[in-house]
C-alpha cells in the first residue's frame, strides 16, 4: 500500500467509523469539495497574498485539509486510483501546454 493509499484508507476509516459514509455521494461529497474550497479563499479575502499567508496560516491548512480529505473521500467512493488519475491529467497537460524552448515557461 503506498502513501496515498494509506491516507485515502485513514481517511475512509474515520468517516466509516463516525457513519458518515451513508452521506458520502458524488453530489455530496463533490458539493463539500467547493464549499470547504470557498472557505479556504475566504482566508485571502480584501487582504495581499503575504498577509494572508502571515494571520491566516493555520486556518489556511486546515481548509486545504478538508478540501484534501473531501478528494480523497469522491475518489474512494467512486473507486478512482488518484495517484493513476492525476498523472494521467499531467500527461494531458503536457500535451496541451507544452514547454517553449525559452527559459520563460508562461
Amino acid at each position: 500500500m503506498n502513501k496515498i493509499q494509506e491516507i485515502e484508507k485513514k481517511i475512509h476509516d474515520f468517516s466509516e467509523e463516525r457513519g458518515w459514509i451513508q452521506y458520502h455521494n458524488g453530489k455530496d461529497l463533490a458539493l463539500s469539495i467547493v464549499l470547504e474550497a470557498s472557505e479556504l479563499l475566504e482566508c485571502f479575502q480584501w487582504i495581499s497574498n503575504e498577509e494572508a499567508y502571515e494571520k491566516n496560516m493555520e486556518h489556511i491548512k486546515e481548509e486545504l485539509a478538508d478540501v484534501l480529505m473531501y478528494c480523497f473521500r469522491f475518489a474512494d467512493e467512486h473507486k478512482l486510483d488518484i495517484e493513476e488519475i492525476m498523472l494521467d491529467k499531467m500527461k494531458k497537460n503536457a500535451i496541451k501546454y507544452p514547454l517553449k524552448n525559452n527559459k520563460s515557461h508562461q
